[in-house]
Formats: C-alpha cells, structure tokens, sequence
C-alpha cells in the first residue's frame, strides 16, 4: 500500500509539474511607449563636482532607476535618480556625475490609465539631497517605496542600502543604514510575499537577496541569480502565476561613446522560477528579453501590466504595455 501511494503521488506530481510547465506565462510589449515625465530645469543641489556647480541652473536633467507609488491623495508618484546632463570629453567621465538626490513627480490623475500622455507628470522639488540627510555618503541612488505600518517606506543605495521614512509622499526623513555588502549593493527592489520582505539588489556579476520581518534587520546575502556575461541593473522581482519573476536590465559593454543614450542600454531579461532564492546562472531560467532600461513592473487599478523605462527611448520617464502569454505562444 505504501509503494502504492508513493506511486499515486509520484504520477499527480509529474502531472501537476507538466500542468505548470504548460501554464508558463511569458511577459510581451506592446513596444507603444508614452513619455509620461520630462524633467524640468532645476539649480543643481550639490554639493560641487568636477563639472557641476551647486546653485547653478541646468537645463537638461536626466532620470535614472525609479519606482512608482500611489498616495492617500489618489495621485501617482514617480521617484528617481537624477542628475543634470553633463557632456563631458570623454562622456564617460560624467555620465552619472551628481546622482545625489532624488526627482520627484506627481501624476495629475488618479486612475492610471489616464496618466498615459505625453509629458502628463509634474515635476516637484528634488528630495532627499545630501543637505537633508547629513552624515550619508552623497550618492541617492534607485529608491523602491513600499507602504508599511500607515507609512511609507523608501529604501535607497547604493551600498549601504538605507531607509527613509515619509506620511505623505512628499516630506521624508532619513532614518539611516540598513546593511551594505562588501561587494557593493546597487539598485534595491522589494517584493513582500507571506509576511516576509524580499529585498534584491546587483553586486557583482549577480543579482543577491536579504530577508526582513520588519525592514529593520536583514538577513545574511544570498546569491539568487548569477549574471557570468554581463553586469545586472535594476532588478525588480514578483510574484505572479503561482510562480516568480525577475527581470534584470543587463550591461553588456560595448557603448561606442558617441550619445549619451548609448549608455543607458535597454535590454532587460526575464526570468521565471519557482523558488524565488534560485534563478540559475545566465540563460538557465531566461524566458524572454523586453526592451527598458531600469524597467519597473507594475499594475494599474483595471489589472493591466506595464514596465517603464528611461532614456530609453527617450529622456525621461517611458511607459509600455504589457500582457502575460503562454510560453508557446508566438511573439508578435
């Protein structure tokens, strides 16, 4: 009987596991962008840098790494990396000069949808600069908001990751570091599944994981996906299907110099696991390649998907489609 039954539940679990292979689903774009935020010109924050003056005015700011956020107020906000444009001889030499604080801007609609224009974004004032959290290394990089206990919760690199604390989305207080990794932690992304705090990040050649209850204490790294041919950028991890994502914007070299844009490549991987501290090692669980650069992935209030992207293809803030397809199904 016990031979019996082992085999019953051997047979149900292929079953079950060729019944889930069947059932992958597979993110495809629309490739229909909307720029839905360029920045103002603003003064630069500072402090000074080799090419930029604190208090001098800037035309030209680019975005970087972002998150999206809905308020109590109804209103979509954008936070980001930003910094004004600087075109320096060589360009590399000041392609991410100043990223000292974050843009912020506030959709002037509350269902999603309805932010889908060109420009449709209000630019508000920067927050976070190194004035307003003194005793911080300078840099204020990829913030991720989450909301927890009535307030939100802004984490931010790079290495160390820290914290930052806010009512209402547009006042926030530095509450310090939360843990750093002597491999550099860059770009952090937060996915809350069953009471536990997920929280990915790029080192090198590799995307990692800590774990929280709280947000306060961290676990150990862990390694979840390791990245042999190219350097990983701006991961974002969910939940979906019954199983996880990630999606990883890849540097793979190879910018000729010549454009700023050149820099800021837009090719992201998908990958799909059912453990979400396991993703393999390069192409092992790829399961498609989208077109962003720093790509989030959120839903709207009608359920529908979208990634966005900056720079790509174009200065700013970008939106796309996107709808969930079986894995045999034929991209467009």
């Amino acid at each position: 009987m016990k031979n019996l039954s082992f085999l019953l539940s051997t047979l149900c679990g292929i079953t079950y596991g060729l019944h889930a292979q069947a059932e992958l689903l597979v993110p495809e774009q629309a490739n229909q962008y909307v720029r839905v935020y360029k920045a103002d010109g603003d003064y630069f924050f500072g402090p000074d840098t080799p090419n930029l003056k604190e208090g001098k005015w800037y035309d030209e700011w680019v975005p970087n790494d972002h998150t999206f956020v809905k308020g109590d107020d109804g209103l979509w906000h954008i936070f980001g990396i930003t910094h004004p444009l600087v075109e320096t001889k060589p360009l590399n030499k000041g392609i991410h000069e100043g990223e000292y604080a974050s843009f912020h801007a506030v959709s002037r609609a509350t269902n999603f949808k309805e932010t889908l224009k060109e420009n449709h974004y209000n630019d508000l004032p920067k927050i976070l600069a190194p004035r307003d959290r003194p005793g911080e290394i300078p840099a204020n990089h990829a913030p991720y908001v989450v909301r927890k206990d009535g307030r939100f919760q802004m984490v931010y690199g790079h290495s160390p990751i820290r914290l930052a604390v806010s009512d209402n989305l547009y006042d926030w207080e530095p509450k310090g570091e939360l843990f750093s990794d002597p491999d550099g932690a860059r770009d952090p992304n937060l996915l809350l599944y069953k009471g536990t705090y997920y929280l990915t990040y790029c080192s090198i050649k590799s995307v990692r994981m800590v774990t929280s209850k709280d947000l306060i204490h961290w676990s150990e790294p862990k390694t979840i996906l390791k990245t042999n041919q190219f350097d990983p950028e701006s991961p974002s991890l969910l939940f979906h299907n019954n199983s996880f994502y990630l999606f990883v914007c890849a540097w793979e070299g190879g910018w000729d110099g010549k454009d700023i844009q050149g820099a800021y490549t837009h090719k992201a991987y998908v990958y799909q696991s059912n453990d979400l501290t396991n993703f393999g090692v390069d192409q092992e669980k790829e399961i498609t390649v989208l077109k962003a650069h720093a790509p989030e992935i959120f839903q709207g209030e009608d359920g529908q998907w979208y990634i966005s992207s900056v720079e790509w293809p174009y200065r700013g803030v970008s939106i796309d489609r996107f709808t969930w397809k079986p894995q045999n199904h034929k991209q467009k």
